[in-house]
């Protein structure tokens, strides 16, 4: 198994990466030079598919990827650069010039890593501009830094990290010399990029079981078994299955009357959202059956672990009157998957000994308050009454008042006022206080 390796900069870097890469065998690197650092956009759309990690040659098209939405960071790194590699421009800059300068602008290299890399009677008497931003700025931006200091006769030459700014620099006459990476921190990267890769080929091979059940309708087992339209229906369903079965590789198995599994893996499930969610896939089952369903999607280590997940799925789900679609991952958390696209998310499990303590005496769970707090995050809304919580719980209010006031007691909820305007006595609104919760 090899690696993909999709390699991103300029051609220089680029060339000093590829070098340094050939002995990693398990990798398979992949070029992708830029001539401006906004064509990672680009590269990264029209590939994606065929790299598993992506390696820039620095700070700014990795953010940029990342401030785009386009990578996420267990998908990729960057070189980062050092003081050692300042150094050695320094060198360069005074045997060029014949004699020590003293004034530089820099960009992109942040303070602390000057201090690592410089001996310190070389820092004291070398003045920096920096120019130390996180994340991406635009390269007109950085250009603008260094020519108004060498206009305004503050600096002697110019140090970046970016080629195209040293290109541009150059271009307008402007000292400047270009940081690059040391081999030391690349190897760094890649044995970074290795073992991301790694873990990411292992959690794509993860099992997943999605549960699809059938929500059925008041009538009696006898006439359900008499349906024969209810039996068409199931046809169409199970039609739809085996096409989902289909694009994700996967196999179906009916475990009952109207509860069908569907076995992956994680990386097939990715592949199959990256075009369309799981919601769709409900939709789809509705369109050509009429039949609602509850979706439950279960991670594991384990097929035991998976069918664990998956019934954890199905209980959360059940709480619901209609179709829902719940996921479970491998350390239990829950995900309900909403119509506009979000998802809420809450723990089942308690964590240390701290919060068992906290709710021993509590006649709610943690998992309840844990859901409350997703809820009130996805709503925006910590002043509620208990006809709120009972609209987000699809419970009674009579429920969702008994739990107000279990929050109240262990403090996680105060009374703040009462909602008068409606038939029965006031009711009293609660202020949520989930910051001790959420800690």
């Amino acid at each position: 198994m090899k690696i993909r390796v999709g390699v991103v900069g300029p051609s220089d870097s680029v060339k000093q990466m590829m070098k340094v890469g050939e002995s990693y065998p398990d990798l398979n690197f992949i070029p992708f030079v830029y001539e401006n650092t906004e064509e990672t956009e680009q590269i990264i759309l029209k590939n994606k598919e065929w790299v598993d990690q992506w390696l820039f040659s620095g700070q700014a098209p990795y953010y940029f990827a990342l401030s785009k939405e386009l990578i996420c960071e267990d998908e990729a790194t960057f070189t980062p650069l050092n003081g050692a590699s300042l150094l050695a421009v320094l060198l360069q800059a005074f045997l060029d010039e014949g004699h020590i300068l003293k004034r530089f602008s820099l960009d992109t290299i942040q303070e602390e890593e000057i201090e690592k890399g410089l001996d310190s009677l070389v820092n004291h008497n070398i003045i920096f501009h920096l120019n130390a931003y996180e994340g991406y700025m635009p390269s007109n931006e950085i250009i603008h830094f260094h020519k108004k200091l060498y206009e305004a006769g503050k600096i002697e030459a110019a140090i970046t990290c970016l080629n195209n700014v040293y290109q541009e620099l150059t271009a307008m006459k402007i000292p400047v010399y270009r940081l690059v990476q040391s081999e030391l921190t690349l190897r760094r990267s890649l044995e970074h990029i290795r073992e991301k890769g790694h873990v990411n080929w292992y959690k794509k091979s993860q099992l997943v079981i999605i549960g699809i059940d059938i929500i059925r309708s008041s009538l009696s087992n006898e006439e359900r078994h008499l349906s024969y339209k209810l039996k068409h229906q199931e046809l169409e369903l199970k039609k739809v299955l085996l096409q989902v079965a289909e694009k994700m590789n996967a196999s179906i198995v009916q475990i009952g009357d109207g509860l069908h599994y569907i076995y992956t893996t994680r990386g097939e499930l990715d592949l199959y959202m990256s075009s369309q969610s799981i919601l769709s896939m409900r939709d789809e089952i509705y369109i050509h059956s009429k039949l609602y369903v509850r979706i439950g999607v279960g991670y594991g280590l384990t097929v035991l672990d998976a069918e664990e997940s998956v019934g954890i799925a199905f209980e959360h789900a059940r709480e619901y009157k209609g179709p829902v679609v719940i996921t479970v991952n491998e350390e239990k958390d829950v995900k309900v998957l909403m119509e506009d696209g979000d998802e809420i998310s809450y723990q089942t499990r308690n964590i240390g000994n701290e919060w068992e303590k906290f709710f021993k005496d509590a006649g709610i769970s943690l998992k309840i308050v844990s859901k409350i707090d997703s809820l009130s995050a996805h709503y925006q809304k910590t002043a509620i009454t208990s006809q709120d919580l009972a609209h987000w719980l699809k419970s009674t209010d009579r429920n969702a008042r008994r739990i107000l006031m279990e929050m109240e007691k262990i403090g996680l909820a105060k009374v703040v006022g009462e909602e008068s305007g409606h038939r029965g006595r006031p009711r009293k609104i609660y202020e949520l206080q989930l910051e001790s919760f959420e800690k």
